[in-house]
């Protein structure tokens, strides 16, 4: 008699599990005669997998600012009356997942401030880890009374970035951000401008991707090579950890405001980043394959066929076979129509077992031993009830092969992982993850082999999530958290900023208040 599903999934197959949560996506362009709206809203398309909560676009015409923020996707939030209303000849663009402050409209970005002579508006990618000592010194330098961002309501690391390159009256934004930015600590690769200039800086550490890009006639800056690709842009060479770029009417001139000190995040490789992306001259799917070749190696068995887990498994899952002989095969269908749904299932569908994302093959997997290959396990929802869905369809063994090593410490440069309690390999080894995944057997790759498939020294990367090494020294617990800004004691008040380049318009109107 066949198994019934109880209708208790996860993410992948119903909405509601939390997975790791990606960090943010940056796109800026100069390109003076071309629609550098339309370019963003593309290089946004392109990084949407990065942030999913809010998406903005401001533009300059050398003269004035307007920008243009909601929340929902890329698609969701602009229309071609949107983008039209966005002239101008320089873009700053942003999706966003939140990884400090709520998921408000307020902190939505780009971030607009003033400066000692006109805006800036920022996108950010990322996560500051010394936020508390911002506040105060935003406070030392201009007051207790919060103004700008702040002062409507902004409770992003952002948005005291924002604050800070307000800068004095004699003193250039250049100048400004090359005093501010040594004072950053943590993961931010930063795509901003005034109404002249672009810029692009990434931290020392080189934390998340920023690459540069060349049009015909302008340049692109991106957090990934693929946003580069939609728009025509040539790929040039990534930001350099510690640099700020600047780009204006004279060309694009380079400055170093410090040291490089590479701690890149490895987790992009594994998951983060989309496969088509090149980081420092290494292909994310080239690293992936790898990944499953080496897992084959370490974590070797009898098996009929292996399968991924669409779509991040099937890189590592082709390695796998190849290295293992074992054919591959597409035991899962994925429903590509499938985004994010809002809409939860009655009882009585979720007793039937419906499945909005994934649903197997049988006759594929029935009466086979499988491999199903996926990136990572966080709480292990996901994989149990996959592993259910894929018996209740006749699998006769299912080994479980994961292309990271278990996740074991929460990050704090920009992705949001589940608390330290509910990571499961926090509270079980690893044969015991194992038979809690109802799976016949389990077995991930090392950390040594996982940057091995990178291609990149242990020493230029972050591990912390599996490792608990923080290669950026963190603040008391008391100074950390993704609410902090909303809970500091800074006084709020009125605006003060006097944002007079601020052009209110159709398109523009939604930069100090909510449509």
């Amino acid at each position: 008699m066949p198994l019934r599903g109880d209708g208790r999934l996860n993410h992948d197959l119903m909405p509601g599990e939390k997975g790791p949560q990606d960090a943010c996506g940056v796109f800026g362009v100069w390109a003076p005669g071309e629609e550098v709206a339309k370019l963003a809203y593309f290089g946004l398309y392109a990084l949407q997998h990065r942030g999913q909560e809010s998406a903005g676009i401001a533009t300059s015409n050398g003269e004035q600012i307007l920008v243009y923020k909601d929340m929902g996707l890329v698609s969701q939030v602009f229309d071609e009356t949107a983008l039209n209303a966005l002239t101008g000849h320089i873009a700053v663009g942003h999706c966003r997942y939140s990884t400090t402050g709520g998921v408000t409209w307020e902190n939505a970005q780009p971030t607009l401030g003033a400066t000692a002579s006109g805006t800036v508006a920022l996108g950010h990618n990322g996560n500051l880890t010394n936020s508390a000592e911002l506040v105060n010194l935003v406070a030392e330098r201009y007051g207790a009374q919060r103004r700008g961002e702040l002062a409507r309501g902004n409770t992003t690391d952002t948005a005291l970035i924002t604050a800070l390159f307000a800068g004095d009256a004699d003193r250039t934004l250049e100048a400004t951000v090359l005093e501010v930015l040594p004072r950053l600590r943590g993961a931010f690769s930063l795509v901003f401008m005034d109404e002249s200039t672009l810029y692009a800086a990434r931290d020392p550490q080189g934390v998340r991707p920023l690459v540069l890009g060349r049009l015909e006639r302008g340049w692109v800056v991106a957090s990934e090579t693929p946003a580069l690709d939609i728009v025509g842009a040539s790929y040039v060479r990534d930001v350099e950890p510690g640099e700020l770029i600047c780009i204006d009417a004279d060309g694009m001139r380079s400055v170093r405001f410090a040291q490089a000190e590479r701690a890149a995040c490895v987790f992009e490789y594994v998951y983060l980043a989309r496969p088509d992306n090149t980081i420092n001259g290494r292909s994310v799917h080239s690293a992936r394959v790898e990944m499953g070749r080496i897992l084959a190696r370490e974590h070797p068995v009898e098996a009929d066929l292996v399968i991924p887990t669409p779509e991040s498994g099937t890189p590592a899952a082709v390695g796998y076979a190849a290295e293992s002989g074992i054919p591959f095969g597409q035991g899962l269908t994925k429903n590509a129509y499938v985004g994010r749904t809002f809409i939860q299932p009655s009882d009585t569908l979720r007793q039937l077992g419906i499945r909005l994302k994934l649903n197997p093959l049988r006759e594929v997997i029935k009466g086979k031993r499988l491999v199903v290959v996926d990136d990572s396990i966080v709480r292990g929802n996901t994989q149990r009830a996959l592993i259910r869905m894929l018996r209740e369809a006749g699998a006769a063994e299912v080994h479980v092969r994961i292309s990271s090593p278990p996740v074991k410490w929460p990050c704090f440069y920009g992705i949001d992982f589940a608390s330290r309690a509910e990571l499961i390999a926090n509270g079980l080894a690893v044969d015991e993850i194992g038979q809690s995944l109802g799976a016949d057997s389990l077995g991930y790759i090392t950390t040594e082999g996982m940057i091995a498939a990178t291609e990149q020294p242990s020493s230029q990367l972050c591990a912390a999530c599996f490792t608990g090494k923080y290669p950026i020294e963190l603040p008391p617990d008391d100074q950390l958290g993704k609410h902090l800004l909303e809970q500091a004691e800074l006084p709020l008040g009125q605006p003060e900023d006097g944002l007079k380049q601020l052009a209110v318009s159709t398109g523009g109107s939604t930069a100090l208040d909510h449509p």
